[in-house]
């Protein structure tokens, strides 16, 4: 399938500072104060997901909900700048790539950054972000880490199929990429020429975070509706699969900095248990677990009720001897002591 582009949706209107969604901390309401150990980086919005720039002191954070942006994050000194968009954005579209890409994004309050994937290169690396906003896409951007402090620039974009509602992304070691559509409850990959295709053994999997063995052989589904982890093999015939329970929704998945463990972030309700309707998602409390990627055993590293302005961790990754969390519903990213 060649470059089918989704239907572009109605921006919505821009939201007030004093104003928020149902289900959404109002940004700027609560100080930005610790609760514990448990300390903020404040002044965001929506910081769904984290991506750390390999041998450096820096952090991406997205932001999934409209006026959000793609910030920088000094890991050391907690400050943050935004990367994109920008008043005078750097954009160059390879189009070899991204033949089917209409051009840069020409929008500012709509734009949108859901999941995030960094493909580490020797002094460049890709980012790639789930875009929402006037297009559903995976934008792609080159991050220069040689530049103090590091720069981005927009090189192209794979529009979703009209079908698709994307939401986190992973990039394949041949080239390419593959996100998760939770409507659709399944995985697609995209390439250079082919487009989408779904991927085999990801159907019925409730996909909301994604993360790839080093290799690629292996593919990790974060099934958030069900409370369960799938794992599911790669150019592999049949396809092997293997699901656990979490005991909590999983959001993102992230590799940590070894390839040891995975980290779960998720959701439980108010009293840390199974989240049924109607939701409080203002008061669910933030749960971490760590997975071995080989045995899939799990351990719970990190529980911890609901807090002012961070609502319930949707991301989780190690940071040095911290660590992080993004929030979909917050205006804040939490840290903390790394837990034994």
């Amino acid at each position: 399938v060649l470059g089918c582009t989704a239907a572009e949706p109605t921006p919505e209107q821009t939201s007030d500072i004093d104003q928020a969604p149902p289900g959404f901390a109002v940004a700027g309401a609560v100080p930005c104060d610790p609760v514990g150990e448990v300390q903020f980086i404040c002044d965001l919005v929506s910081p769904e997901d984290l991506a750390i720039i390999p041998d450096s002191e820096w952090v991406i954070a997205s932001g999934a909900q409209e006026g959000g942006r793609i910030h920088l994050v000094h890991a050391r000194d907690k400050t943050t700048t935004v990367l994109f968009p920008t008043a005078q954005p750097d954009e160059r579209l390879d189009t070899t790539t991204y033949p089917t890409c209409p051009g840069p994004l020409e929008e500012e309050e709509a734009f949108r950054a859901h999941g995030l994937y960094l493909k580490p290169g020797d002094a460049v690396h890709t980012l790639y972000v789930v875009h929402h906003g006037t297009r559903e896409s995976v934008e792609v951007f080159e991050v220069d880490a040689q530049a103090t402090p590091p720069a981005l620039t927009w090189v192209g974009c794979a529009p979703a199929l009209s079908t698709l509602s994307l939401n986190s992304v992973v990039a394949l070691p041949e080239g390419g990429f593959a996100a998760t559509s939770g409507p659709t409850g399944d995985v697609w990959g995209w390439h250079t020429g082919a487009g989408w295709a779904r991927i085999p053994g990801s159907a019925d999997t409730a996909p909301n975070g994604l993360e790839i063995s080093k290799d690629g052989r292996w593919m990790y589904i974060a099934g958030w509706s069900e409370e369960k982890l799938t794992r599911i093999s790669r150019g592999q015939t049949p396809v092997q699969k293997d699901v656990i329970d979490l005991g909590f929704r999983p959001d993102n998945l992230r590799m940590s900095p070894d390839g040891s463990v995975i980290l779960a972030a998720g959701h439980t309700d108010k009293d840390g248990r199974s989240i049924t309707d109607p939701r409080e998602p203002l008061r669910e409390t933030s749960n971490v677990s760590t997975i071995d990627p080989d045995t899939l055993e799990i351990r719970r590293i990190f529980e911890h009720s609901a807090m002012d302005g961070f609502v319930a961790s949707t991301t989780a990754t190690q940071i040095g001897n911290e660590l992080w969390l993004g929030s979909y519903r917050g205006d804040r990213i939490a840290y903390l002591p790394m837990p034994e």
